[in-house]
């Protein structure tokens, strides 16, 4: 048996917001906005030093799915990229499956927003423990350079994307396809540039040689000005576990000479990019802060949304999101280009995200949006798209809006018809 150990500290309150919002990605940032639109008075925490989640700090510079009619912060976002020239022009969902944006402005795009909106902003600070009782959480411990320090807010929004603050509330989660409990598989971003001369890095000679027979899965983003990001599928690993998530972080920094050594050699002969890019000239530039995580807990929530409600396009009474991307459920018992369904099986028509998944069973005053809403894995990997999870934070943004303003006891309690007027008002096409 482990040893364990108890102690007792005394910590200081920093504050009492009206609401807390845990984790600055897509989601978290636009429930943050949403709520402070509304009279809320916002506290938002983040890990890093940036807002964007994945997208800031791993790389991942593409919206997948439809950009139109994901509600006004989201809008707002593409808005203001546009007008810096750091997004590609529009084209519909049926058209290109992702629109590319430069997630370096993302970053600076975000800060602002959310410094100009004047929501209580506290980066580098990660949430440690939580205090619930009878199923309310009283109390979030946070770390940062200040030491350990609670927040006592009345609302609650997990938008860590792994579910942390429902975890640490005792909610009940869940990881993982239902009979090994195996994650989606994880991917790792780096970035090369073009230096106009052939091979241009000195590879270490112990690197892994690979070929077109062995390589594991590789998908090239050309973006403008000569730079190109290249994400290759990381197996083996646990995201939910703490160890396996660090020995996945080194082994996949460890892959990133072998895989521009590939790329250099065999990608402009074997059609690896739809654009069938040479990167012969193109030298290793930097890689993303994070490894890509498409799957680690998710909540259970008061409705569990199926692969089943995805296929028929299921509308819902309480709708509040409107997923628009195919089944992205990678297999992860191989590193190669395979998924858990058929190809002919992946494309699913525009469905409803209801309400009732965004809030943890039982809870009295949680929320989530983003990739650990209640899901099931195959209806998870469409859904957890930040298109989708920024229409995610904006309804529990809202939501949390009306518990706060009408004095109510739960998420339960909220008027959905009146929570999904003013999603619409706002932008949110929910047809």
């Amino acid at each position: 048996m482990r040893p364990y150990m108890e102690y007792t500290k005394e910590v200081r309150v920093i504050d009492n917001p009206d609401l807390l919002v845990v984790g600055g990605g897509i989601a978290g940032f636009s429930a943050a906005v949403a709520a402070k639109r509304a009279g809320v008075d916002v506290m938002l925490i983040e890990q890093y030093s940036v807002l964007g989640g994945l997208a800031a700090v791993g790389g991942v510079g593409a919206f997948c799915g439809e950009t139109k009619g994901q509600g006004e912060v989201f809008d707002e976002i593409v808005w203001k990229l546009e007008r810096l020239d750091a997004i590609s022009p529009y084209e519909p969902y049926e058209k290109r499956e992702a629109r590319p944006f430069d997630h370096e402005v993302l970053k600076l795009v975000l800060q602002d927003m959310a410094v100009k909106e004047g929501i209580k902003l506290l980066v580098h600070t990660r949430m440690v423990d939580v205090v619930t009782e009878n199923q309310k959480i009283e109390a979030v411990l946070v770390h940062n350079v200040s030491g350990v320090q609670a927040i006592k807010p009345r609302v609650v929004i997990d938008c860590t994307g792994d579910g942390v603050v429902a975890r640490y509330g005792g909610f009940p989660c869940v990881s993982g396809d239902p009979l090994f409990h195996k994650a989606l598989p994880m991917s790792l971003i780096f970035f090369m540039r073009d230096v106009r001369r052939e091979r241009p890095n000195s590879l270490p000679e112990d690197i892994t040689k690979y070929s077109p027979e062995n390589v594991p899965m590789v998908s090239l983003w050309p973006e403008p000005d000569g730079k190109v990001g290249v994400k290759f599928k990381v197996i083996g690993f646990d995201p939910t576990d703490g160890l396996s998530l660090s020995r996945a972080e080194v082994f996949a920094r460890s892959q990133i000479f072998s895989i521009v050594g590939y790329l250099q050699e065999f990608a402009h002969r074997t059609g690896l990019s739809e654009d069938k890019i040479s990167v012969k000239t193109y030298k290793y530039d930097y890689a993303s802060m994070q490894i890509g995580i498409r799957e680690s807990w998710r909540i259970i929530g008061e409705y569990v949304l199926v692969v089943d409600d995805l296929r028929i396009g299921r509308k819902f009474d309480d709708g509040i999101a409107v997923g628009r991307f195919y089944l992205d459920a990678l297999d992860p018992n191989t590193d190669k280009r395979e998924h858990i369904v058929s190809s002919e099986a992946l494309e699913v028509p525009p469905y409803h995200i209801p309400y009732r998944s965004l809030i943890p069973k039982d809870a009295k005053n949680l929320l989530v949006a983003g990739r650990c809403l209640s899901a099931d894995q195959l209806a998870l990997s469409s859904a957890r798209v930040m298109t989708t999870a920024s229409m995610m934070g904006q309804a529990a943004g809202k939501a949390a809006a009306l518990i706060i303003e009408n004095h109510l006891d739960s998420p339960l309690d909220v008027d959905v018809t009146e929570l999904r007027k003013i999603l619409i008002e706002h932008g949110a096409i929910l047809e």
